[in-house]
């Protein structure tokens, strides 16, 4: 199937009230096994390459190519997506390469100038036709959840969509990037307000912290984008763990790394259910096997 927008992926989830999964890309394994599960269930997938997923491979355009190369030989609905991207010029090497969305990261900026490079590097996304996602709030980092105060306030929000052009915007409602445990409670009643108040799709991130329950109400209250990450890197290093305690001889990587990548597809696989109303299945806790 071609490539698709995930504009469209967006506009669909959001007009039938379900989410869009956008699972992160750790390396090429990960993104077989997150196509796997959408054809798998059928349902439409954004992958995302995050800058740390770049770094540690050295370069943006092998990962992205391969990326791109699994999401149009994909049964089903997949686009990529940029997260988190931070260097103007990764921006240019991703749209170049093919990438239609990108998540432009400037929210640990002072909120004016969060504005301007925000609204600078979406105008020239969009003379390019690529979909932008960017950032209002502190949806905390990996040393726990943000206090209350750094909330996204819809008002603001409302302010800084106009003034920056954005297509979508990820906003501080509860959730904390890297939990390892699935514990964050939302705020279901703020989802609610920033939904009716803004125009544009609204994106949850640090997903992997929030159980399947909150994610449904958080869905229903007006999130459309659930992106995860941490939580499906934790599916692939328990699988990789319990094939070398069982067989610590093994020097074939393969041996080890195709089993976790079945257990991502799997897991993967129950998210896009999920997220996308069906269910309900028996949610995967941490240090267990999906």
């Amino acid at each position: 199937m071609p490539l698709v927008p995930t504009a469209s992926i967006l506009a669909d989830a959001r007009a039938a009230g379900t989410g869009a999964a956008a699972f992160n890309v750790i390396h090429l394994e990960t993104a077989e096994a997150l196509v796997a599960a959408a054809d798998q269930t059928g349902r439409p997938l954004i992958l995302q390459i995050s800058e740390n997923c770049v770094r540690y491979h050295g370069s943006l355009l092998p990962i992205t190519r391969a990326t791109l190369a699994l999401a149009e030989a994909a049964g089903t609905e997949v686009s990529v997506h940029l997260d988190h991207i931070t260097d103007p010029e990764l921006i240019r090497q991703g749209v170049a390469a093919g990438v239609g969305s990108v998540m432009i990261d400037a929210s640990t900026l002072p909120y004016t100038q969060n504005v301007a490079t925000t609204a600078r590097l979406t105008a020239w996304c969009h003379d390019r036709e690529a979909f932008v996602e960017a950032e209002l709030g502190e949806v905390g980092g990996k040393d726990g959840v943000h206090a209350p105060g750094v909330r996204t306030d819809p008002g603001e929000a409302l302010e800084f969509v106009a003034a920056t052009g954005v297509d979508a915007l990820a906003v501080a409602v509860g959730s904390s990037h890297a939990m390892r445990e699935r514990t964050a409670k939302l705020d279901l009643e703020l989802i609610g307000r920033l939904r009716e108040k803004l125009p544009v799709p609204l994106v949850l991130h640090g997903s992997s912290g929030v159980p399947d329950e909150e994610l449904r109400a958080a869905i229903a209250a007006g999130m459309t984008k659930i992106n995860i990450s941490t939580h499906l890197v934790s599916v692939f290093t328990r699988g990789v763990r319990k094939v070398l305690e069982a067989e610590p001889a093994l020097i074939d990587s393969r041996k080890y790394v195709a089993p976790a990548r079945d257990a991502v597809r799997s897991e993967a696989a129950r998210l896009l259910q999920i997220l996308g109303g069906e269910g309900p299945e028996r949610e995967t806790t941490p240090g267990e096997a999906p």
